[in-house]
Order: C-alpha cells, then sequence, then structure tokens
C-alpha cells in the first residue's frame, strides 16, 4: 500500500524525484506499482542483451532454503538436463513454441467456451486408446524433478496449473512411449506401486478431472484413465498409486497418478505432467493435508537462470505478497481464475472499461507463454505501446504482431506495463515480461489478442516472470511478490 502524503508539495517533490530517478537510467526489475498515474510516459532502461538468453546456466539459490522446494528451469536452457538428450532442446524455433502455444491456448478456450462445436466435447466419452497420433501439449516451458516409486526413480515432469492429473510413461508401454530424457519408469520394479481399482472413488473422480469417463481393463479390472488434450496429444494408461518424493523429507505414500502405456504428444523429452489444478485429483489436494492447499513459484527472468516451485507456506506468507481473489468458477472449478481490471501502458491508465475483461473472465496459467487479451483491450493496449517505443518496426512472428529491430542499439527505453487486478493488486512486468526475444533484430510485444472478447483472456508465464507467485486455494487468492527469484 502506499503510504499516505500530507502536503501537494511533498507529492511533487517524490514524483520530480522518481522521474529524474528514471531520467538517469536506473531501472529496476518487476515490482506490485503503488502509483496508477503519471504526469510522463515511464519506462525500463533495457540493455537489449538482458532480453537473450545466454549459454550459461547461473542457478538461483532463492527457494531451496525450504525442504518442500523443487528446482525449475526452461527446459530449452542451459539450466535443463534435457540438453543432455540426443533431441538438443536448444535447436528449437520461436516459431514452433508460439505455434504450440496458440494450440494449447486453443484448447483451453474450446474447453471454457460456452457453445463449444461438438457440444459437449470430450466430456462423457468412455476412455479408449486413440487411434490418431497426438500433436502437442503446448509450449510447456517449466520442468521440475520429483521422485517416484520404491527404490526411487527421478522423473522430469512439466508443471502446469492447467491440468489436474499427474502422469508419466511406464513400462511396458504396451502401445507407444515417445522418447523421453529420463529411464522409463517400470511400475513392476517398485515394491509401493499398486493398480486403482475400477470399482475405486478415485477412479469415478477421474472424469471431472480430465473430461473422459474411465475406463476399465477388463482382465484386471484396473481403472484406466485416458486425457486427450484439445489439439490431439494425449495419455492413456492404468491409473495407479506409489510413492511420491517431493524432497529428501516430503515424501508421500501412495499418491495417485496415470501410469501412461499410450502416450503421443510433443513433450520436449520430459517424462510427463506434474498437475497443480484444483480438482481432488491434482497433487495440490493430495498433499493438502500437509501443505494446506499452498503452494508457489518463481519463473526466472531469462532460461539461463532457474526459479523454484514450493509447497506450502513455509510458516508465513512474505508480508510483499499482495492477493487478488481466485474467482470460483463452478463450471471449471479446476482453473485458477483472476478478476483482470485494468491496464497501463508508461504510466497512463488505458481507456478500457473492466466489463471487458469480465466478459470472458481472466485466468493465470503457468503453461501458456504469451498473454491473451480480449481484442478490444489488446487493439488499445498495442496502439498506446506502439506511440511510446519508437524503434523501427519489423515483421512479426506467428502469434506477435508488433516486433522490433534492437540490434543496433546497447541500450533501448521500454515503456512499463502494468495489469491491474481486483482488490488492488497491480503488477509492474519487468521487461523481459513485456518483450519476447527471437532476436535483437526481431524483439517483440509479448501479448496478443483472442479472436473475440467473449473469449478467456489468459496471464502467460512471460508475464509471471521472476514474480514470486503464491496460490492459496485454501482461502481462494492468489498473489504476486515482486523479485522472487534472486
Amino acid at each position: 500500500m502506499a503510504t499516505p502524503i500530507s502536503t501537494i508539495s511533498l507529492l511533487r517533490l517524490l514524483l520530480f524525484g522518481s522521474l529524474l530517478f528514471l531520467e538517469r537510467g536506473f531501472a529496476f526489475g518487476g515490482r506490485l506499482n503503488s502509483e496508477s498515474h503519471h504526469l510522463h510516459p515511464t519506462y525500463h532502461n533495457v540493455h537489449v542483451t538482458s532480453l537473450m538468453p545466454s549459454t550459461v546456466c547461473s542457478p538461483s539459490p532463492k527457494g531451496h532454503d525450504k525442504k518442500a522446494s523443487l528446482e525449475v528451469v526452461h527446459k530449452h536452457g542451459p539450466c535443463s538436463k534435457l540438453q543432455q538428450h540426443k533431441v538438443n532442446p536448444l535447436s528449437y524455433s520461436h516459431a514452433e513454441i508460439l505455434s504450440q502455444d496458440e494450440s494449447r491456448v486453443a484448447s483451453i478456450q474450446s474447453r471454457l467456451a460456452k457453445n463449444p462445436a461438438g457440444g459437449d466435447n470430450l466430456k462423457g466419452r468412455k476412455t479408449t486408446l486413440p487411434t490418431k497420433p497426438g500433436n502437442t501439449l503446448g509450449a510447456g516451458n517449466y520442468i521440475v524433478t520429483v521422485g517416484l516409486g520404491s527404490p526411487e526413480k527421478e522423473l522430469t515432469l512439466v508443471f502446469d496449473t492447467g491440468s489436474d492429473v499427474t502422469w508419466t510413461q511406464c513400462q511396458p508401454c504396451a502401445r507407444y512411449c515417445y522418447d523421453q530424457q529420463d529411464p522409463i519408469f517400470d511400475p513392476s520394479t517398485s515394491l509401493s506401486y499398486a493398480n486403482i481399482s475400477c470399482s475405486s472413488s478415485s477412479c469415478k473422480k477421474l472424469e471431472s478431472a480430465t473430461g473422459l469417463a474411465p475406463g476399465c481393463a477388463t482382465t484386471t479390472t484396473t481403472c484406466v484413465y485416458g486425457i486427450q488434450y484439445g489439439d490431439g496429444s494425449f495419455s492413456v494408461g492404468f491409473f495407479a498409486k506409489d510413492k511420491l518424493a517431493l524432497s529428501h523429507t516430503d515424501v508421500f505414500d501412495n499418491f495417485e497418478f496415470g501410469c501412461g502405456q499410450y502416450n503421443r504428444g510433443l513433450y520436449g523429452a520430459t517424462a510427463g505432467l506434474l498437475g497443480l489444478g484444483r480438482n481432488p485429483l491434482s497433487l495440490i489436494s493430495q498433499t493438502a493435508q500437509k501443505y494446506g492447499k499452498v503452494f508457489s513459484y518463481c519463473l526466472p527472468s531469462s532460461s539461463s537462470f532457474t526459479g523454484y516451485l514450493t509447497f506450502g507456506n513455509g510458516g508465513g506468507v512474505n508480508k510483499e505478497v499482495k492477493f487478488t481473489p481466485s474467482l470460483p468458477n463452478p463450471d471449471y472449478p479446476s482453473f485458477y481464475f483472476l478478476g483482470m481490471v485494468g491496464i497501463s501502458v508508461g504510466g497512463q491508465k488505458l481507456p478500457i472499461p473492466s466489463s471487458v475483461f469480465s466478459a470472458g473472465g481472466t485466468l493465470i496459467d503457468s503453461g501458456t507463454v504469451i498473454s491473451r487479451l480480449p481484442p478490444k483491450a489488446y487493439s488499445i493496449m498495442q496502439k498506446a505501446f506502439t506511440e511510446l517505443m519508437t524503434y523501427k518496426r519489423v515483421d512479426g512472428v506467428s502469434i506477435l504482431d508488433t516486433c522490433y529491430d534492437l540490434s543496433e542499439y546497447r541500450v533501448v527505453r521500454v515503456p512499463k506495463i502494468v495489469l491491474y487486478f481486483s482488490g488492488g493488486v497491480e503488477i509492474d512486468l519487468i521487461p523481459q515480461g513485456i518483450l519476447y526475444a527471437v532476436k535483437a533484430s526481431q524483439v517483440c510485444l509479448a501479448f496478443t489478442g483472442n479472436s473475440d472478447d467473449a473469449d478467456v483472456g489468459l496471464i502467460g508465464n512471460v508475464q509471471q516472470k521472476t514474480f514470486h507467485v503464491v496460490y492459496d486455494d485454501a482461502v481462494g487468492r492468489v498473489g504476486f511478490a515482486p523479485r522472487g527469484c534472486n
């Protein structure tokens, strides 16, 4: 909260001092903004090289002092062990990542559409083995490593707030397993592994978590799960339970997960997915007795750095964290919806009614890369940004249409962007949360517009960079604090 100011002269002095400070070229990382209006446009002074990832990994120690904390790395960066895989993740194409991101968002929006094409979509179908190969789950950029089984086997999983069921590929890969970095989990070698029966209450919960009614293996009466994403990717296999280790001390017996026997999709050599949604089968719900449905993460500013994923509140929530309500949606209870109410560019609040954002709603998603805005909001924001960002425009890439050639500059001025949420939360994005750098000669505004104002908006992982993002699902709120990773 802003400190009360008793006189107009003191206010002017503070504003003048702040502007002078900015003019001298000092720009800080993302912070929670306490000023909604400025007399003059405000900018970040940004070294162009800071927008580009390095080839050297620089781990961050923050977050690792808590026992229930996992290191978060970008799967395409130098900190990722997936680099050792024969398919080099560093050879990825930005156009491919953005295309995957578009597929993921289309899948989410299809699920949330009030009248999706085809009626109930996948809901209510029986689980069967799909006959066509899948394409992609989405970019799913951030990965963690957990332990599964007895003895424990390490698995590298994409963590995803937009999914509920945790799953991994399992031997003997009865139909198909894609190529992954870690050895594929073999349940026959785990002393604590057990299949879940078709008649169990957990099996009956699968439909609410996956949108597909579970199947039943006729010879063993084992519950069969199926997850089919809107773009064609899928995982099908046995629903099972085993010991899950999040750290040496935080180990959970009988953790329920999918043991995939038929898996298709471009998962980038990861072993599967860690579901952090709100469904009773998610990791958050299954560990609620210990962690109280609280988890947090920090996504690093660059793929050259590391972040963290932490479970529980660590004895208390940081006072810097500012919370906005996580809005309930009875039709789609697994997603984390937020009340977005406005945007400012360069210190000027844009003339966008809050009703523009509430028409389709807004959700925060760790697996989406680029934030999506209602077309009316994006049009106004993009116009304001281009008026202040005066560098040479170049062709866009994929879904990004506002790009610049910054290759001739060492330092550039980037208009500040602040996102406003209900409860008075204002998120001042860092430069790496405003721009997406394909290369120095093609640096783009990291937002895009939806095709329809009724489509759900999304806050993607680019905009979340370096913030300590806290999900307190027991209370129903999501919080943000600046400078979370270092």
